[in-house]
């Protein structure tokens, strides 16, 4: 038990002949529409996105709009050669590693490998024109496209209706363009954010597994291949394969030049200056295992190559969304679930680089960005695009200074799409696939998932929920568990709020967790308890309960110890931001427990919030104003010689 000190508070640096007691301002009354606005503020506004027009012409203010709308209209009168230096060199190395990319991440998608190319080229060239972020690379993604071809192929088999396939997936981009920048334009984008940072790390990790086991069908020449993403079914599929199916040159094509992107990629981690190396390494595997496979016409001994892409830049597709009938409502479903990942991933990319170099970004603007470009995607056949992680890395080692990288890479891909696809004719499958398992094997991160161990185990069962829901069952199931566990969490967090038993530190006057603080002095026959959240309906009783289990407990420890019986129940109320009807009924309750026992109600510190509530429900008339104090300190130097009388 706690040491204690004497009844009169001793250890205080306070003289008690000039103690001084303050009372609890009561707040100036706002309006209801006053109170109102500033919720709202608050809720939607609380960056103040409309500082800069205050006190600017009208002219200048329409000038301030556009710049909003379309951020390049502001950087693009500071932009010098150097920068344009700088973004060239970026762009040019960006694109030498999406160009692979973008043909492998289509085949995850289930489309064309022109699909992916095209959308590489669209969206970059709409986002340099309205993002905010300098360092975001812009095309499609390994778990984007796994997630948009797992949820398009429940719906349609895109071998037996490839046409139909493809409109649905250019309906769900559609939709997943709407949801993202619907999130932006309505200052929603907070809602991201209940998909915690764990879930994400657990998601990503068993989405970069899933996503480099479906590889194993080009890595191993596998024709007839599982249409289930879990484990079991993947590796059933490849075992069933072993006698007959695997090819022992597509094999030794792979396993080549993944060894070779792996020690690529070793380098560059190992010496920066080499950054460049990781990122070309994918194209020079790709030219050099098409002129291998050219030369020596491996694909008549069974290895499978790319063959045909459609040689131009992006046809219209406005005629193939659906805009009813039964894929309908099924476009706007996956482009829903598919759009708030690729969103949580772009905006997570583009505050760490943002961070990094020290600017700001407005994430709502974000969102209506990347909204903004996949609509208009979905209408120039593209499929969902999002920024990469690891293309943004090498455009920010690679010295990018603003967006104009994006519109460099858009333009080398389309140069790509007009002249050069058919030169990708005999690219093997198995070397996308090398490149897309190297990609992919960075977004497993180890050492994130064991610092979420060590820091909240509840995390972690979030983080492995996603992971192993993602890796044993589907992408989807995956997301459904780190969604539901990120709820739950939440959910106990406010059902369960943490309280504490104050107690003295020697020599101060202040009152601290007496669990935290072993030397902080119980104070005999005051219990003082601190309440560490708003108190709302949702634990109103938990709280009430939890402090009257907490009076018990040292009921029990003060008579065991043949201390004074508690006569003052000191509640500390700063960290209580808010309180609700239950939470005043619950309040009401838990003073009229009290005063059966014989103990008093004290309140202290609650802020403006809370004091206006208490006022407004008669309960501060209730247990007596003299009974709110200002400090913990305040109540204890009053109650003090109260409980010296009682006891005399």
């Amino acid at each position: 038990m706690a040491r204690t000190n004497p009844p009169d508070g001793g250890g205080s640096d306070a003289n008690d002949n000039a103690f001084i007691r303050h009372r609890v301002a009561r707040p100036p009354k706002e309006g209801l529409l006053k109170e109102f606005k500033s919720v709202v503020q608050e809720t939607f506004f609380h960056d103040a996105p409309l500082r800069d027009f205050k006190d600017q012409t009208a002219s200048k203010k329409v000038l301030l709009g556009i710049q909003a709308v379309f951020p390049i209209i502001g950087w693009a009168r500071e932009y010098n050669l150097r920068k344009l230096r700088g973004d060239v060199i970026s762009g040019l190395t960006i694109a030498s590693l999406c160009i692979p990319q973008d043909i492998g991440y289509a085949k995850l998608a289930n489309l064309d490998p022109k699909y992916g190319l095209y959308s590489s080229f669209v969206p970059p060239l709409v986002y340099a024109g309205m993002g905010s972020s300098r360092d975001i690379a812009i095309g499609p993604v390994a778990v984007v496209s796994l997630l948009l071809g797992t949820l398009c192929q429940a719906v349609i088999d895109p071998n037996e209706n490839p046409a139909e396939y493809l409109r649905l997936a250019f309906t769900a981009t559609f939709f997943a363009g709407v949801f993202e920048a619907g999130l932006g334009f309505l200052r929603l984008g907070f809602l991201i954010d209940f998909l915690s940072h764990a879930a994400v790390v657990g998601f990503m990790g068993g989405a970069a597994i899933t996503i480099a086991l479906q590889q194993l069908k080009g890595f191993l020449g596998i024709k007839k291949f599982t249409k289930h993403t879990d484990i079991v079914s993947v590796m059933k599929s490849v075992f069933a394969a072993a006698h007959h199916g695997w090819n022992w040159q597509t094999i030794l094509i792979g396993a080549s030049f993944l060894t070779f992107l792996l020690v690529a990629k070793f380098i560059g981690k190992k010496n920066k200056k080499f950054f460049w190396v990781p990122a070309v390494a994918p194209l020079i595997s790709v030219v050099v295992s098409t002129f291998f496979v050219f030369i020596t016409r491996a694909d008549k001994q069974g290895v499978q190559i790319v063959r045909h892409i459609d040689q131009g830049i992006n046809p219209i597709s406005v005629g193939k969304l659906y805009f009813s009938g039964k894929y309908f409502t099924e476009g706007i479903r996956i482009g829903a679930v598919a759009g708030m990942v690729a969103l949580t991933e772009a905006v997570a990319i583009a505050r760490t680089f943002a961070a990094m170099k020290d600017y700001q970004i407005d994430g709502n603007k974000e969102m209506i960005a990347l909204g903004t470009m996949n609509v208009v995607g979905s209408l120039t056949s593209c499929y969902i695009a999002t920024g990469s992680f690891s293309r943004s890395a090498v455009n920010y080692m690679a010295g990018c200074h603003t967006a104009v990288s994006n519109i460099v890479m858009a333009i080398v891909v389309a140069l790509t799409l007009v002249f050069i696809t058919p030169l990708f004719k005999y690219t093997p499958n198995a070397i996308l696939a090398a490149i897309i398992i190297s990609a992919v094997l960075g977004l497993i991160d180890i050492d994130a998932a064991i610092l979420i161990w060590k820091i909240d185990k509840l995390d972690f069962a979030a983080c492995m929920g996603a992971f192993f829901g993602v890796v044993f069952v589907s992408v989807e199931i995956g997301l459904l568990i780190s969604v539901v566990i990120s709820f739950a969490k939440i959910l106990l967090q406010v059902t369960r709020p943490r309280t504490a038993v104050l107690g003295k530190l020697p020599s101060t006057n202040v009152y601290r967790n007496t669990l935290q603080y072993p030397d902080a002095a119980r104070i005999p026959g005051i219990l003082i308890i601190r309440v560490d959240s708003a108190i709302y309906f949702s634990n109103s009783n938990y709280v009430r309960e939890r402090i009257l289990r907490w009076l018990r407990e040292e009921e029990e420890k003060a008579k065991a110890a043949d201390m004074p019986a508690i006569k003052f129940l000191i509640i500390e109320m700063s960290p209580v931001t808010d309180i609700d009807t239950s939470g005043i009924h619950s309040l009401e309750e838990l003073h009229k427990s009290l005063e059966k026992r014989e103990i008093q109600l004290i309140l202290a510190n609650p802020g403006p919030v809370v004091t206006e509530k208490l006022h407004a429900s008669r309960f501060a008339d209730e247990i007596g104003e003299d009974n709110i104090f200002l400090s913990v300190g305040d109540a204890v130097a009053i109650c003090s010689p109260k409980l010296a009388e009682q006891q005399a």
